[in-house]
């Protein structure tokens, strides 16, 4: 088959393939004389069915598979030839073809950029780190106490944070309504978790109190036939249970499976850490974007740049409609809008392309004990149902392949962190936690060198 190069214009190659007539009809001949040789009909013997009738039952479909492999071997002959590196999968079109004549199609290709890497060693970043505060620590113990709670019976009036059992019957028109209705419900009040307007009338009550409750259900309840409707409740208030703390001891710490309270302590101060970790962790990363999109300037092939944006500018629409609009693009333009996202599209393209070649180049991989370290740090994103976390990724490959990626990106951003200078700056809690963009606002030399965009989803390559 012949191949010419037609158009070679920055990442983009075309080509066009002929396949000639007479090697299509050698291809058919042998597929012919192959099937011809198990292949019967009526009044004739397994393997002696004339040829003619052969080719005219069985040519059409045979064809069919001919001309996609001489596609598929031109394709794979005009990129092998060329040493080309697609980026996106090539595009055929078939420009001429009529049986006994010539095959001709053009092949597009999209190619990814030559990349020349800056030394990473030259990189300078500071790492921003806060100690686990001592206070947020008995904080959490505080938390983990109050979980545990217990309550004992009163006389007295309830007061907020009482739990009160009661009976109710929810009305609307004096009518009762389905699901309105419970017997010896325990409610805290002050919780928030009734309708708004419930808890509050049933402070100052007593047990054996019978009250009215007076409420309106919000707009866009659940119940489209309570949605913003007003209702009475006829409740009568059983009992009144004031609430016990549990001691922050050695017994709190066994009732959630540790030995004592100082393994307690320090379970919840490591927990804190690994929290502040992952936001030191997620600024150093964003510095190091920034530096690798600064001090890098390849072309990013369209296609991947195309899709990348169209999936932004989707989110962007359907953060729109749901009411959700990031704050600086408020007032905008359409215009103005696509300039700016399409350059947070071509940076992540371009930081995506160069990260996958930093892998490339140091054979950089994901392996088995990669992803079952990636499994398990999702699963306890999930606490008690950590098994069914285990059984979706071990039942989905392409979950599996989907969380491939950001480990494969964080094995490369390790890899560049390790040639680079990092210097430690110890910071309060408060500023760790604080929104890089709010900080760096009215500081123009400090800013992130990449769009400021929150509203579109982001993709699992680089930022």
């Amino acid at each position: 088959m012949q191949v010419t190069e037609i158009n070679a214009e920055g990442l983009k190659r075309e080509f066009k393939v002929v396949v000639p007539a007479g090697n299509i009809e050698t291809r058919m001949q042998d597929k012919l004389v192959e099937i011809a040789r198990s292949v019967s009909m009526p009044g004739f013997r397994p393997g002696k069915v004339p040829m003619t009738m052969v080719r005219k039952k069985y040519g059409p479909s045979i064809m069919g598979e001919i001309l996609e492999t001489a596609v598929n071997e031109g394709t794979g002959k005009a990129i092998t030839d060329a040493n080309l590196r697609p980026a996106v999968q090539p595009k055929v079109e078939i420009i001429n073809y009529a049986e006994g004549a010539d095959l001709e199609f053009s092949v597009a290709v999209e190619l990814l950029p030559e990349i020349a890497m800056m030394d990473f060693s030259t990189v300078a970043l500071v790492r921003d780190t806060a100690p686990v505060p001592d206070a947020e620590v008995d904080e959490a113990l505080s938390s983990i106490a109050e979980r545990n709670e217990t309550s004992e019976t009163v006389d007295r009036a309830a007061a907020d944070g009482d739990m009160v059992v009661i009976d109710f019957v929810g009305k609307q028109d004096g009518v009762a309504f389905p699901g309105g209705t419970a017997e010896g419900y325990s409610l805290k009040l002050g919780s928030n978790t009734f309708i708004p307007g419930f808890e509050a009338q049933l402070v100052g009550k007593k047990a054996g109190d019978k009250v009215a409750v007076e409420v309106s259900f919000p707009e866009g309840y659940g119940n489209e036939d309570l949605a913003g409707k007003p209702a009475s409740f006829d409740v009568t208030v059983n009992e009144v249970r004031a609430p016990q703390a549990a001691a922050i001891d050695d017994e709190l710490a066994k009732s959630v499976g540790l030995e004592s309270l100082d393994a307690l302590k320090q379970a919840v101060r490591g927990e804190i850490g690994r929290s502040l970790d992952g936001i030191s962790r997620m600024r150093l990363k964003r510095a190091l974007l920034d530096v690798l999109a600064a001090n890098h300037d390849f072309p990013v092939p369209p296609s991947m740049f195309d899709s990348e944006f169209d999936q932004i500018w989707k989110q962007v629409e359907a953060d729109r409609e749901a009411g959700r609009v990031d704050p600086s693009d408020v007032g905008k333009s359409d215009d103005a809008l696509r300039a700016e996202y399409k350059a947070l599209a071509e940076r992540r393209v371009r930081l995506g392309l160069l990260l996958a070649e930093v892998g490339r180049v140091n054979n950089i991989t994901v392996n088995q004990d990669d992803l079952n370290r990636g499994i398990m740090a999702e699963a306890r994103n999930y606490p008690g149902q950590e098994h069914m976390v285990l059984q979706y990724y071990q039942k989905n490959q392409e979950a599996l392949e989907n969380l491939r990626a950001p480990i494969y990106e964080e094995k490369v951003v390790d890899f560049i962190l390790e040639l680079a200078k990092i210097t430690d700056n110890e910071i309060s809690v408060e500023a760790l936690r604080a929104d890089p963009d709010e900080a760096a606002a009215g500081e123009p030399e400090k800013a992130p060198a990449k769009p400021k965009k929150k509203a579109a989803a982001k993709k699992k390559s680089a930022e």
